[in-house]
């Protein structure tokens, strides 16, 4: 007895796992081939075969291949094991290489993962954009607090410099000849009409 399509059962992973299998890499988003291979539950060398098939499908900015330099960087910046000494540097897919291999892996499992890994893909974008959204918020803030404080620091230059003329205005009132031989007369003389 085989199953119809809506028989098959639909395979879900955790949002969480799928984000920990997106790595950083040249300014990119890209996900390992071994790991996209195990999500779509083949072989990494039949994801492989099947890309190399297909390979006018991938150019440079869906996928490549990294050097033995970035695969040493990108194993020691996470933790990807490097239990199993592999013959060649992974293949790298980028978000649009992802959504490539969905039109050459047609399994049903294939398809119901890269849907969810897209989703990932825009969430990431969209957490991306709303924190460049703050972070350009908070810039704005930082540069008027810091026009604020150099009109403060004018400000309070301006005061010292009037404190500064007036203490020079006094010294010069107290010290002038005229100063000390002139005496003012308060108050009302007795018999003066």
């Amino acid at each position: 007895m085989s199953k119809t399509k809506t028989e098959v059962k639909a395979v879900a992973i955790a949002d969480d796992v799928l984000l920990n299998k997106i790595y950083a890499f040249g300014g990119q988003k890209v996900m390992l081939d071994s790991d996209l291979a195990e999500l779509y539950g083949v072989e990494t060398r039949v994801l492989n075969q099947s890309v190399n098939r297909n390979i006018d499908r991938f150019p440079k900015d869906f996928m490549f291949q990294l050097s033995k330099d970035e695969w040493e960087n990108l194993k020691s910046q996470t933790v990807i094991s490097s239990w199993g000494g592999r013959r060649k540097e992974p293949l790298v897919f980028t978000e649009h290489g992802v959504l490539m291999l969905s039109s050459i892996l047609n399994s049903r499992q294939a398809i119901q993962i890269n849907i969810q890994i897209m989703r990932i893909f825009t969430k990431l974008r969209q957490y991306f954009s709303d924190n460049t959204e703050i972070k350009m918020e908070i810039a704005e803030i930082k540069y008027t607090v810091e026009q604020i404080a150099k009109k403060q620091k004018g400000h309070d230059q301006n005061i010292e410099l009037l404190f500064e003329y007036i203490d020079r205005l006094q010294e010069k009132q107290d010290t002038s000849p005229t100063a000390s031989k002139v005496k003012k007369v308060i108050g009302f003389k007795i018999g003066d009409k």
